[in-house]
């Protein structure tokens, strides 16, 4: 493996985290609906857990309402209890066939609790990005003390390396900021 080999997997294993990261955030409610909420909800499909998304159409009706809409006509009932069950906090109501699912108001308190668990995930990224700074920093090392690469590359590369560290984790401060910030919108 060579410093340019290291050099990129380390970059790709930070776009990773980061993607991961914006994944996560999408799971964080803020004021508005997002289908993309009920992503972590599983509902009993004929003996096996499955998300919503692969029993029902899972879209919008207004900024404040998801609607659920069953494939088959027997799901309703689990789909409705299991939003219900869920800790996202939600209280489905059925109208037929659809599910209407109304995202109640956050309070000013819950919206300061949203913007720490936020910041939660953004230091858990911001950790993610480190371990792997450090890991390739290590592996640099190895291939000096192997003798396959100079001291002065080995300068050089961890220096790259800081530089992407920095850029991934200025870009994760910026999510972080953005998301804060659409918690915090009334």
């Amino acid at each position: 493996m060579t410093i340019a080999d290291i050099k990129s997997n380390t970059e790709t294993k930070m776009d990773q985290s980061i993607a991961a990261f914006k994944n996560n955030l999408t799971k964080i409610r803020t004021g508005r609906a997002n289908p993309a909420l009920l992503d972590s909800v599983h509902v009993d499909y004929y003996g096996s857990a499955v998300p919503i998304s692969q029993v029902a159409n899972v879209s919008l009706l207004d900024s404040r309402t998801i609607s659920v809409q069953p494939w088959e006509k027997g799901m309703g009932a689990k789909i409705e209890k299991a939003i219900r069950e869920s800790d996202l906090g939600l209280n489905p109501a059925s109208m037929g066939d659809l599910i209407r699912v109304p995202l109640p108001a956050m309070s000013e308190e819950r919206r300061k609790e949203m913007t720490k668990l936020v910041r939660n995930e953004g230091e858990s990224a911001k950790i993610a990005v480190r371990n792997l700074r450090r890991d390739a920093n290590e592996s640099v090392k190895k291939l000096v003390k192997d003798k396959l690469a100079s001291e002065d590359d080995q300068k050089r590369a961890e220096a790259d390396i800081q530089k992407t560290t920095d850029r991934h984790i200025a870009g994760i401060d910026q999510l972080v900021a953005s998301k804060e910030q659409e918690i915090m919108a009334v």
